[in-house]
């Protein structure tokens, strides 16, 4: 069975890399019938905040992203400090004592001569003696994951393809900070391992740390998951956008996008399959597959979005939004209006062109009394509309822009709108002919 995990840090809102990230992973394990796990990486207990835990519960569930199950990090310390002691013991985990500012002299001196910045194990030629006299001195230290400079670092990349690193050319990553804290790489391998993920789908920032995790899993006699790495998102300009690291779910309620759109477009942005107004979440798992992925950076556009959601606007039915529809608008009114929003947000206001009040433009006296003979001309029927406008015609001999705007005009007060022919019915015969008569003076 598949088993996913999408593992956010509270340190803040989710924005749209992550909700693309989520979204794919939850995918992966929809299609198999598998597991999705949200697991909150909260070791970082100064920065982890309750409130964007529940934000981060609350965005999912907006999207229709539901986890199997949740797990937290900072109830498992005791499964990290277990691991961590078994390969301290095993000889893979080691004490470093450089401050930032000897490892920043020995980066800058590697890079001067044209070498790559790799740390060069010095902790690893101190005595006991040094380290002892070090401590005393109340230097404690950071903690490093000794690489194996024997064993390959290569997996087949669900995305990448065959993916190959040599240990040699990476630095032994640091694991622990030396006030006792976690990065990120052992806590989350003991998590991938106790959890039984069976396949990690991240973005391709995580390529390296990968590599250096699969060690980790090797080390404690684990099997690694399969890993894919997928392009990052950019924006139109065709580089990273600053933007895209705010951009998320409040700002996309904001602005009246429904999140049928944002799921639509994120499960396409990357692959080889064309973004479609796809509010079935069944159509869009038949076609999810790790092999229309690609390498190049996917490019989230704005425009496609609100493109997206227009479409799904148009096409959603009654029941679906009623309880969000202003008091008093029925089926019908929906079917009116519908075509002309692009958002559920602006049903309101048309929605006012029935209720009123409506603002009336000026008319010239020639208008006021061709308005007045539609006042009268006006007859109650099956189809109003076409019943006014067809005797006004034989009448009047307007036809065209004359004979309608005038028309709608006196009845909205707008130019443009919803189809008279359906709106007219809403809007009542009082209440029509109260403002045709207005409007002829």
């Amino acid at each position: 069975m598949t088993i996913t995990r999408f593992a956010p840090s509270p340190t803040g809102r989710l924005h749209v890399g992550n909700i693309r990230t989520a979204l794919h992973n939850w995918m992966l394990a929809q299609i198999s019938g598998g597991e999705f796990i949200l697991r909150i990486d909260d070791t970082d207990a100064a920065r982890s905040k309750e409130e964007y835990v529940e934000a981060i519960r609350n965005d999912l569930a907006w999207l229709g992203i539901e986890a199997t199950r949740e797990e937290r990090q900072s109830s498992r310390l005791d499964r990290y400090q277990a691991a961590f002691d078994t390969l301290v013991a095993a000889g893979r985990i080691y004490p470093a004592y450089e401050t930032q500012q000897e490892l920043e002299l020995k980066r800058k001196v590697l890079l001067g001569r044209g070498k790559p910045p790799i740390y060069d194990r010095g902790a690893l030629d101190l005595t006991d003696a040094e380290r002892a006299a070090k401590e005393a001195d109340g230097i404690q230290p950071h903690w490093r994951f000794k690489l194996d400079h024997d064993e390959p670092l290569s997996w087949e990349d669900g995305v990448r393809g065959s993916v190959n690193f040599d240990p040699a050319l990476l630095s032994d990553p640091v694991i622990r900070r030396a006030d006792g804290s976690w990065l990120y790489m052992l806590p989350s391998t003991v998590d991938d391992v106790e959890m039984g993920v069976t396949q990690v789908l991240r973005g391709e920032d995580h390529v390296s740390n990968t590599a250096v995790q699969i060690q980790m899993f090797t080390a404690m006699g684990a099997t690694p998951p399969k890993f894919a790495h997928e392009a990052l998102l950019v924006g139109t300009e065709g580089k990273l956008s600053k933007r895209l690291g705010s951009l998320g779910c409040d700002a996309f309620r904001e602005r009246g996008i429904e999140p049928e759109a944002i799921i639509a477009l994120l499960s396409r942005l990357g692959t080889s399959l064309p973004v479609e107004p796809i509010a079935d979440r069944a159509k869009l798992l038949e076609t999810f597959d790790l092999s229309t992925f690609g390498r190049a950076p996917a490019k989230f556009d704005d425009a496609e979005l609100e493109r997206v959601n227009t479409a799904l606007v148009h096409a959603m039915p009654y029941t679906s939004v009623k309880h969000r529809l202003p008091d008093g608008m029925d089926e019908a009114g929906w079917h009116a209006v519908q075509p002309n929003i692009a958002t559920v947000d602006e049903v309101s206001e048309w929605w006012r062109l029935v209720t009123g009040p409506i603002e009336q433009p000026e008319f010239s006296d020639e208008d006021r009394a061709y308005l007045a003979e539609a006042s009268e001309a006006l007859e109650w029927g099956d189809d109003p509309w076409a019943t006014l406008t067809s005797s006004l015609k034989e009448a009047t001999g307007r036809k065209g822009k004359a004979l309608f705007l005038p028309l709608r005009q006196a009845l909205t007060g707008m130019n443009h709108g919803p189809d008279m022919g359906e709106l007219l019915p809403l809007i009542g015969e009082e209440e029509a002919r109260a403002r045709l008569s207005k409007a002829a003076g």
